[in-house]
């Protein structure tokens, strides 16, 4: 474990190789890890040691705990992994936050990935706090679609429902505004039930869009303290308005987000882009196996790809069923969904019902 401020490893190690004592004649390692004594056990483990059950059920190695001496004995690749889970979970407790179960699982996706960034630096990145509560990417495709809205003027973030794309963009929406980095945050999504023609439905402005923008302005709600929200929308500082009010306007020191671009066409898409203004930042948010366009109607979001794929300052971000960050079924659904399309999807299922 890395001590604050220093470059040293704080944990003391005792490490025997031998042969595997069942006569396989596979190396064995076993690896004692002493955990800093300001790191509490409890949160490390897990309350009931929930997190200690799911770190010997993911290594092939056997762990054994007792007081703050960790030992771990397994084949080497295993011990040297689970060692570097456990000096992840106590970086991540030392910034102050609570190590959960979907912590270690998190945790130890990345690590089997082999990516280059450290998990502990990427769930440590806070984005925004508002009532005690902070906002962080979860996963390291969150990590790196966050670094791209810094890093570009237009970032287009690709993803099934529930991997965080609009929430992150509203959340470095309104870090820009308080940091004055923009004057103004534009929020707008094309209401495909109404047709983009709202005039036909009954009540005003406000009450005839409300269903569509809806999601919108429930994110805002967790960012900003909700009783400043109606004096921030009566003076124009946020904005939340279907994608048919963007025509004909050039919109300047704004943060714009376009959520469900997956329903707009390539002519509504061309629109919104070249709204951009000067000192303005746009993030576009869409799930393109979700279009519910009429039939006929190509989305504009699966055309842009290719257009603007080779643009210099133009990223576009991909996050997958891994990403997902509700309740953890909602993951394995997607994941369910992507294997049943990679199989010829509903066109097999019904021929076989005929």
């Amino acid at each position: 474990m890395t001590e604050p401020n220093t470059g040293t490893r704080a944990a003391a190690r005792q490490t025997r190789v031998n042969r595997d004592p069942g006569g396989s004649g596979d190396l064995q390692t076993r690896h004692t890890v002493i955990v800093p004594n300001s790191i509490d056990m409890v949160s490390l483990l897990g309350p009931g040691d929930e997190h200690l059950a799911l770190i010997e059920k993911s290594f092939e190695a056997e762990v054994h705990v007792r007081g703050n001496r960790i030992t771990l004995r397994g084949e080497p690749g295993e011990v040297a992994l689970a060692e570097r889970l456990l000096d992840e979970l106590v970086t991540i407790i030392r910034t102050g936050q609570g190590v959960t179960t979907e912590t270690v699982e998190r945790v130890l996706q990345m690590l089997r990935a082999e990516t280059t960034e450290r998990p502990a630096d990427v769930l440590s990145l806070n984005i925004l706090s508002n009532r005690g509560r902070s906002i962080r990417p979860k996963t390291l495709n969150q990590k790196r679609y966050v670094d791209s809205i810094d890093k570009h003027t237009i970032t287009f973030g690709i993803g099934p429902a529930g991997t965080g794309k609009t929430y992150l963009a509203m959340a470095k929406a309104v870090q820009a505004l308080q940091a004055k980095q923009v004057n103004r945050i534009i929020l707008t999504r094309p209401a495909v039930e109404a047709g983009e023609s709202l005039g036909f439905l009954p009540g005003t402005l406000s009450e005839k869009i409300d269903p569509y923008l809806r999601p919108l302005y429930d994110a805002l709600h967790d960012m900003i303290d909700p009783e400043t929200i109606p004096k921030l929308l009566a003076a124009g500082t946020i904005e939340v308005a279907p994608l048919a009010y963007m025509r004909g306007r050039s919109l300047n020191d704004s943060f714009i987000i376009l959520d469900e671009a997956q329903n707009t066409s390539p002519e509504q898409m061309k629109m919104f882009l070249t709204r951009l203004g000067f000192g303005s930042k746009i993030v576009v948010t869409g799930d393109v196996t979700q279009v519910d366009l009429p039939s006929g109607t190509k989305s504009g979001l699966r055309v842009i790809q290719d257009i603007l794929d080779e643009v210099d300052d133009i990223s576009f971000q991909r996050l997958t069923a891994h990403d997902v960050v509700r309740h953890r079924l909602v993951g394995r659904i997607v994941a369910a969904y992507d294997e049943f399309d990679a199989r010829g999807g509903l066109a097999q299922a019904t021929e076989r019902q005929r």
